[in-house]
């Protein structure tokens, strides 16, 4: 799956999937510690921490793989070989722990039962499921257990588990293919502007460039014969050439124009799918083409620096008109040690590019809330 690591919001449900997965297979890991403690052979219970040990660090590297779409596959099936050859050293290890006075090792069999839908698919889960309650009915036979009890803790527990971890993942998958959407989007949306703008290119520019060509042609073949004529056309050419240049700029300054109040809306719809609560305050109204740019280029900083520095809950942006002063107030929750500083490498950046305009950025931290304030001075 193709899916950013660096985005928080997956970060914190990867967090709480790998525990909640964790909790269901370590309970079944834990519990044949109580076999451990019961066993009376001390070269027995050596044996059996060494075989616990490996399957419990096996099944760890399973279920960091399993909520870690951007590992590369022979790192995925190299960890599924591990938890192979754990289990079937655990058979020998494991298995005769406590015979007969504890299930031990048809703890480590509802492990692995809960454990198939990380593994196979449904119909190949189902047989791997048979050949664990198998292994769990041959060593209970082998070292003289209860069999109905063996069988009831790899097969009952064992698909309790299973059936929790099927709706964990199901859950995962779910959030990874809805951030891959949101993504998606977003890449959609930038490949139909620039279409859109290669299309306004191609209609200002098609016409005229056909009337040039034509005009040059014209021109060349007047060369010999009239001239006066020639010269006509060729400075039509540039007349016309000059017309299609000047109204390429004019589009390219109408495509770079910014307008604030769009930029503000946008980043809070970029917040508000990241999990941000966002509020923007309302409109000023129009403002000097400069004035806009230059707040714009501050809020996308801002709107950035909430995505990738905090653990936002909420952000507030609001834009004020007062006395010759135009202010940007972007405030948020969530930041991590004393924030950015008057120093940080964007906010430097961002005051070079205000004062020209007479523009200043502040930053500042309390009680866990960052505020960056800009204020550019405009003409009544």
């Amino acid at each position: 799956m193709s899916v950013d690591p660096a985005d928080h919001r997956l970060r914190r449900a990867r967090r709480v999937t790998l525990l909640s997965l964790g909790t269901n297979g370590w309970t079944t890991v834990l519990l044949p510690a109580v076999g451990l403690l019961r066993e009376p052979d001390p070269v027995r219970a050596v044996l059996g921490v060494v075989g616990l040990l490996g399957f419990t660090v096996a099944q760890v590297a399973v279920l960091h793989a399993a909520v870690t779409p951007w590992l590369a596959a022979p790192a995925r099936r190299r960890r599924h070989l591990v938890l192979a050859v754990a289990a079937l050293l655990s058979l020998p290890l494991v298995g005769p722990v406590a015979a007969g006075a504890w299930p031990t090792w048809a703890w480590l069999g509802a492990s692995l039962v809960g454990m198939t839908p990380l593994l196979f698919r449904p119909a190949v889960a189902v047989v791997a499921a048979v050949g664990v309650l198998a292994a769990a009915a041959g060593v209970t036979v082998a070292t003289g257990g209860p069999l109905p009890t063996a069988l009831l803790v790899a097969g009952g527990v064992g698909a309790g588990i299973a059936l929790l971890t099927w709706v964990q993942v199901w859950f995962w998958d779910l959030l990874v293919e809805a951030r891959q959407g949101q993504a998606a989007g977003a890449r959609l949306a930038a490949t139909e502007e620039r279409l859109r703008f290669a299309r306004d290119v191609h209609d200002l520019l098609g016409h005229d460039l056909t009337v040039i060509a034509l005009k040059a042609e014209l021109a060349e073949r007047l060369a010999s014969v009239d001239g006066a004529r020639a010269g006509r056309e060729a400075a039509e050419a540039r007349r016309l050439a000059a017309s299609a240049l000047t109204r390429v700029r004019a589009a390219v300054h109408g495509y770079r124009a910014v307008d604030l109040v769009e930029q503000a809306a946008a980043v809070g719809e970029v917040l508000r799918s990241s999990g941000v609560r966002c509020t923007v305050g309302p409109p000023v109204g129009a403002l000097p083409a400069p004035v806009a740019a230059d707040l714009a280029a501050v809020l996308r900083e801002a709107g950035t620096n909430v995505l990738r520095h905090s653990r936002a809950g909420w952000c507030r942006i609001e834009i004020t008109r007062d006395d010759g002063l135009v202010t940007l107030t972007v405030r948020n929750d969530g930041v991590r040690g004393p924030g950015p500083d008057a120093f940080s490498g964007g906010l430097r950046g961002l005051a070079d590019r205000l004062a020209p305009s007479g523009g200043r950025v502040r930053a500042s931290t309390e009680d866990g809330v960052f505020s960056l304030v800009a204020t550019v001075p405009v003409t009544p």
